[in-house]
This record gives structure tokens, sequence and C-alpha cells, in this order.
């Protein structure tokens, strides 16, 4: 049966990679992509989105551009990462998709309140400021939503601050409602993210699919992995997001161990903040499990074939 899910993201180059493999795996329904402001400016992450949908044909998914703004903060990206465009490293076609003239946030609730309760997966993999937004604007889709799986956060190692990740960071306040809503969450952090490495292994995999997706992927991860090494000292660069598509497709992948999360918003040194509680069992009512540990074999092998599926596809 397939997942549902409305994919949230500010691609970003391993957007792109959450995106082909959403659109490309038959195990899940993408009912909408909306985008946030994070890796870069929002009109640029848009464009991106825009882009990365013409190259890979995906023309009958509403796309719509959310929140510009962090919900009391100014805005950090990320360009050391993610570069000027935000996807840096590939020549991005110019948009055949339309934008949907909604607002993300509208999106996000109008498809949430006409699909039947516990049917629809939210999958933010940028900052959660049109998640916060839309529990804020509708409550209603709290009770509704099936699981919220995010990319997002870590319970022992930061990027953006020695203890916070990029997506939390930039807008904690957002991500404080989200992990304190009573959906059920599940929190795809760097501790799992960073076992997703794209290796030379990795490439030689994605180089053997014919067609220009396979290359066009191959130009991300190269620009990918040189930030990487330059910004953070990785020989291969993490690709984080598809992680949460991983584990929405095939929950064998990614383990995940149940236990209370919460957001710092007060620390001068923590702010942002994942506070993942193991001193003891979860308790009954607990909402929240983080990813533990990625299957990564297995996890190239759904990016890899989804890769493959888009391109024949495309060449049909």
């Amino acid at each position: 049966m397939q997942r549902k899910i409305l994919l949230d993201c500010d691609p970003g180059h391993d957007d792109a990679v959450a995106m082909m493999l959403a659109w490309g795996n038959s195990s899940i329904e993408l009912l909408g992509v909306t985008t946030v402001g994070g890796n870069q400016t929002l009109d640029k992450v848009t464009r991106n989105a825009l882009s990365v949908a013409t190259v890979m044909g995906m023309h009958d998914v509403p796309i719509a551009a959310g929140c510009r703004l962090p919900l009391v903060r100014p805005v950090e990206i990320a360009p050391d990462v993610h570069g000027d465009s935000g996807l840096d490293g590939v020549e991005l076609p110019e948009p055949t998709v339309e934008l949907d003239p909604r607002h993300g946030v509208d999106l996000i609730i109008e498809t949430i309140m006409s699909n039947e309760p516990g049917t629809v997966t939210l999958v933010p993999t940028g900052p959660l400021t049109n998640i916060a937004m839309a529990a804020r604007k509708e409550p209603r889709i709290v009770e509704r939503v099936q699981e919220v799986v995010l990319m997002g956060g870590g319970y022992h190692v930061g990027n953006w601050s020695p203890v916070a990740e990029f997506n939390i960071k930039v807008d904690p306040e957002a991500a404080h409602i989200v992990f304190n809503e009573k959906w059920p969450i599940v929190m795809v952090g760097l501790d799992l993210t960073h076992q997703a490495l794209a290796t030379d292994e990795v490439a030689e995999r994605i180089a053997a699919v014919p067609g220009s997706l396979s290359q066009f992927t191959l130009g991300l991860f190269t620009f990918f992995r040189k930030a990487y090494q330059d910004a953070q000292g990785f020989d291969f660069p993490p690709v984080h997001d598809p992680c949460t598509l991983a584990y929405l497709i095939d929950p064998t992948i990614v383990e995940t161990v149940k236990v209370p999360v919460d957001v710092e918003l007060n620390g001068s040194l923590t702010t942002g903040m994942t506070v993942a509680d193991f001193r003891a069992p979860a308790p009954e009512d607990c909402h929240t499990k983080v990813a533990t540990r990625l299957d990564a074999p297995r996890f190239w092998g759904l990016v890899v074939d989804a890769i493959d599926r888009i391109q024949k596809v495309v060449d049909a």
C-alpha cells in the first residue's frame, strides 16, 4: 500500500535526491511539494524544486512556495554547503513545471484536510517553519496526520553548532512547536544521516544507470563532496534528506528508538539542540522516535532504483 506524503523541502543537494526517491519509488504517493527558506533563500530553493521536477518529468504534483523567514529569527542560509544557487554543480534547466499559486502552508493544510484522517505523512527536510505555521493556522491537522518523518536534529551531534543541526538551529521556535504537538514524530537526525555517505562505490552504482538523470545526480554529488570536505572535513558527503523516504519505504532500513525529544530555545550555547532523553524506557505516551542505524547498501539501492525508474519513464 502506497504511503501518501507531502514533502516540505529547501533544495539543496540532498533535498533534490529526496525528491527523486519520493517520485521514483512505487511505495510512495507524492501528494505535493512545498518549499521553505533554508539552504538558500525561498526564491532560489523554489526555483530549484521546479527545476528538479522538470529534470524528472514530474508535471502532475503541485509545488508551492511557503515561508520565506523563520518565525522570529533572522534568516540563515548555507551557501558554504550548497553554493550560491542552492544547487551548485549542475546546470539547472529552465522550469517547465508551474508553481502552484497557493501558499505552501495552505497547500499542506488543504491536502491533509481533504484526505482521510491518518493517511497523510509529512516529510519535512528543511527548517520546520511551514509545518509549525500549518499546525498553528489549522490545529485540526495534527490529529489527522499519520506521522511526521523529519530530517533534522541529532541526539549526539550537531553541525550548525556543536550540539544543533542546521534545520533546527535556524528556526528553533518552529521546531519546538512541531516537536511538542502530539502527532507521531520520527527524527531522522545527523546520527543516522552521517551513515548515508555518497562514497566512490555509490557514485559508481549511480554512474552505471544510463541516462541524463544519473549524470545530473553525479554532478550534485561532485559539488557536494567538495563543499563538505572544505566546510566540515568529510571525505564523502552525507546525503541526509532521502533517509526520511527510506524509512517510509522500508522501515527495516532505518532503525529507530522511542525516546522523548524536546528542543532547546534558551541556552546561550545550546539553542536549537534536540534533547533526547535516553535515561529510562520511554513512557507509554511518548510520541517521538529517533533514527539510530542505517542499512547503507540497501538505502543506496533504493536511490539507484529510483533514478533508473524515473529515467525509463522520462525516456518512454
